[in-house]
């Protein structure tokens, strides 16, 4: 059976999210940092209904990819949307949310990819192989 690999599984969730109008997305590269994943995704969204948009768009495409996750955290409140999908975890953020925690920072010694035009364009100082 066809299975995606870790990052190409981020870039489709970080196209996805694109596709969705989130906005902010950066595709972290943190395998050589910690043993939970190989790569986070996270992004931002205005509000909450565009966050659980994001996560559902998220979803469907990585399930037509044959791929699906191994959890789905914050779907309720929507602040905060966290989609396990083992090698890769995709976070998904209102505004002042992705403030308030400070992922970025945390990730911030971690190669990084940020999405913009689309997966392939890399503006980070540390691009993903």
């Amino acid at each position: 059976m066809f299975a995606l690999n870790p990052r190409s599984k981020a870039l489709e969730a970080a196209q996805a999210a694109l596709e969705t109008k989130a906005k902010d997305i950066v595709i972290f590269e943190v395998g050589e940092l910690t043993t939970i994943a190989d790569y986070m995704v996270i992004c931002s969204a205005h509000s909450h209904r565009q966050v659980q948009a994001v996560m559902r768009r998220v979803e469907d495409q990585l399930k037509n990819l044959k791929t699906r996750p191994l959890s789905i955290e914050g779907t309720e409140a929507a602040t905060w949307i966290l989609m396990d999908y083992g090698d890769v975890m995709i976070h998904i953020f209102t505004d002042d949310i992705r403030e308030y925690y400070g992922l970025d920072y945390v990730w911030g010694d971690a190669s990084s990819q940020i999405v913009e035009d689309g997966p392939s364009t890399v503006t980070a100082d540390h691009a993903i192989g």
